[in-house]
C-alpha cells in the first residue's frame, strides 16, 4: 500500500480520476440497476473495459484512481442475487484499479469507494445509524483486507450515513476521503446545514480524515455551495468533483455537452484559485476531461 501523504504534501493540487459507471454506459457496458457499475464485473468484456477505463484516467494524469466498488455492497448484491460473490467481485474491482495504477510510472494511488447503501439520491432512504455503522465497517473491513491505498467515501447526503461511514474508515489505519453531496445554498442533499455537519464531521474523522470535498452535484450548484463549504473547512484538504449531465431512469444518465474538457478545466482553474487541492470528475466526465484538468494544474505550478 502506498501513502497519500506525499501527494498532499505538494504546493499544487491532487488530480483524481472521473466517472466510471456513466463511462462504462458510454462504451456499451449495461448499468441497470440495482448493480448500477457492479454489472460491468459480472463478465470478461465489462471488466476488460473498466479496466481500460481505469488505464485511460491513469493515462490522463490522475493520481488517484477509485474502484469501482460503489455498488458492490453485501445490501445490493443480495437484490440481484449475487451476495455470495460479494468477496469476489470486490477483488476484481479492486484488481482492476491496481493494474491501472500499477501501468504508469508516476505514483497513482488506489481508493476504495464507500457509496450510499441506498440511493444517492433519496437521503429519507437511509438506513438507522447503527446499520450504517455495521454495513459500512463490513465493506471498509473489506476493502483494507484487498489492500487498497486509502477510502474516499463519496455522494453522502446526510450527516446520519456520513458520520456512520466515516467513523467505520477511520477504525482501519487507512487514510480517509470524504465527500459530501450537496444542495443550495449551504446544506447537504437532506437539507441538513453544511455549517451543522462539516464540524461533527471533523470530529469524528480526527488525524484519518485527510481530505473533505463536495461531488455530484453540477458547476452551477457548486458555485453556491463550494465558497461557504471551504471557509468551514479550514485548515483540512478540501475540494470538489463536479458531474456533467444528469442522472435519467430510463437509460441511467442523461450526457450533456456543456462543459467539454477545456471548458470544465478553465472552470475548475477558478476554484483551484480559491484553495481546491483535490479535484476530479464525476458523472458524465471522461478521460478526456481529467486530461484537461491534468494541464489546469500543471500550468497552475
Amino acid at each position: 500500500m502506498r501513502s497519500l501523504t506525499p501527494l498532499l504534501g505538494r504546493d499544487q493540487a491532487v488530480l483524481l480520476d472521473g466517472a466510471v459507471g456513466t463511462e462504462l454506459l458510454r462504451r456499451g457496458v449495461r448499468t441497470e440497476l440495482p448493480l448500477w457499475s457492479a454489472r460491468a464485473l459480472l463478465e470478461a468484456g465489462g471488466l476488460e473495459t473498466l479496466t481500460q477505463i481505469h488505464l485511460d484516467y491513469a493515462h490522463a494524469g490522475a493520481e488517484i484512481l477509485i474502484t469501482n466498488t460503489f455498488r458492490t455492497t453485501v445490501r445490493t448484491l443480495k437484490r440481484a442475487g449475487l451476495d455470495s460473490q460479494w468477496r469476489a467481485l470486490n477483488q476484481r474491482a479492486v484488481r482492476a484499479a491496481r493494474n491501472a495504477a500499477t501501468a504508469t510510472p508516476s505514483l497513482c494511488l488506489v481508493a476504495g469507494s464507500i457509496a450510499p447503501l441506498e440511493d444517492c439520491y433519496r437521503p429519507d432512504l437511509v438506513p438507522p445509524h447503527e446499520v450504517c455503522l455495521r454495513e459500512h465497517r463490513r465493506q471498509v473491513v473489506l476493502l483494507t483486507e484487498l489492500r487498497v491505498d486509502l477510502i474516499v467515501i463519496e455522494t453522502m447526503n446526510c450527516l446520519r450515513e456520513a458520520s456512520a461511514a466515516l467513523e467505520a474508515a477511520c477504525e482501519n489505519g487507512l487514510d480517509v476521503v470524504l465527500s459530501l453531496c450537496p444542495r443550495p445554498p449551504a446544506h447537504l442533499l437532506s437539507g441538513e446545514p453544511l455549517a451543522e455537519a462539516v464540524p461533527a464531521l471533523l470530529a469524528v474523522g480526527g488525524d484519518r480524515l485527510r481530505g473533505l470535498l463536495l461531488n455530484c452535484a453540477p458547476p452551477e450548484v457548486m458555485e453556491q455551495v463550494y465558497p461557504s463549504f471551504a471557509a468551514l473547512v479550514s485548515g483540512l484538504t478540501h475540494g470538489l468533483y463536479v458531474h456533467l449531465g444528469r442522472p435519467e431512469k430510463t437509460v441511467g444518465w442523461e450526457f450533456s455537452q456543456k462543459y467539454e474538457p477545456e471548458e470544465l478545466a478553465s472552470w475548475m482553474a477558478r476554484q483551484l484559485a480559491e484553495g481546491a487541492r483535490l479535484v476530479g470528475g464525476c458523472c458524465g466526465t471522461t478521460p478526456a476531461h481529467i486530461a484537461a484538468l491534468r494541464r489546469a494544474i500543471d500550468r497552475g505550478r
